[in-house]
């Protein structure tokens, strides 16, 4: 009989649940349950760096198609999110494996599709994957807005005219702590300030490129500026002084402000290019 392995971890590590560890357990667990001695050839599927949230995965995939093409009768795997964390993603790939009769095994919640309550219960357990992932994700989300209302510099590359400086500084119980915030960089303002000016003068981005490379003004990494570079610098409220002006045009965005306008900091900005989830804005 043909069995298929399919193993996945978001990172490379060659600890824990690592790829190799997975699918030895795999083979373990089958030739265990193996009472009629029948005789198993393994096709292995590896997918290692990638993430259980979508179904986008090099090996993933192959296995899917090769379902199609049924060379396989059992796919076995270590853990049940190993194949998806998506609910959605995980009923797909159960009702492929059913229309082409391949049962499906995960080892670690004792699951096995060729049974009625072995596939109610995956689906049940696949919400519960799916849940676990949501939660997790909402708790970041939710841990880097209260950071970002701090002022500090939540990492990333800075903007133009900024660099990231390292601070410590001690909580109330003398625990020491460290955090980064933007410090200014003059030579780089320069022409942050060069830029805005001459847009006001060009009034015209492709313009605003054609001075800049005539001029031989670079990019902090030595690149030509490109419209899209420029587009970024002139949208970043980071250069903008915190007016009420400007908090009320942000308000009508649906963005969220702290702080209160002083018409001397910028904003940080969090969030603000995912567009399904409400964009957050900090000042400085």
């Amino acid at each position: 009989m043909i069995v298929a392995i399919y193993s996945r971890k978001s990172k490379f590590t060659g600890k824990g649940e690592s790829i190799e560890n997975q699918v030895q357990m795999c083979k373990d667990y089958l030739l265990n349950q193996n009472r009629n001695k029948v005789t198993y050839e393994f096709l292995i599927y590896e997918d290692e760096g990638f993430s259980g949230g979508n179904t986008n995965r090099p090996e993933f995939q192959k296995l899917m198609n090769d379902v199609t093409l049924k060379k396989f009768h059992i796919l076995i795997c270590y853990r049940l999110d190993r194949i998806s964390r998506n609910v959605a993603d995980f009923s797909y790939t159960l009702e492929t494996l059913q229309r082409y009769n391949v049962d499906f095994v995960s080892i670690r919640e004792q699951f096995d599709t060729s049974s009625p309550m072995g596939r109610a219960m995956i689906y049940i357990a696949s919400v519960f994957a799916q849940l676990e992932r949501e939660t997790i994700a909402e708790r970041v989300r939710d841990n880097m807005l209260e950071l970002s209302k701090s002022g500090r510099w939540l990492g990333g590359t800075p903007p133009l005219g900024y660099k990231s400086t390292p601070l410590t500084y001690y909580d109330e119980n003398m625990t020491e702590h460290s955090m980064a915030r933007l410090s200014i960089c003059d030579e780089e303002l320069k022409v942050v300030k060069l830029i805005y000016d001459k847009y006001l003068e060009l009034k015209s981005l492709s313009a605003l490129e054609a001075y800049l490379l005539e001029n031989y003004y670079k990019t902090r990494t030595g690149s030509d500026f490109r419209k899209s570079t420029l587009r970024s610098i002139l949208n970043n409220p980071v250069y903008a002084k915190s007016s009420e002006e400007i908090f009320d045009y942000l308000s009508s965005q649906d963005m969220i402000l702290c702080g209160d306008p002083d018409n001397i900091h910028g904003f940080l900005t969090y969030n603000k290019l995912k567009t399904i989830y409400s964009k957050d804005v900090c000042r400085k």
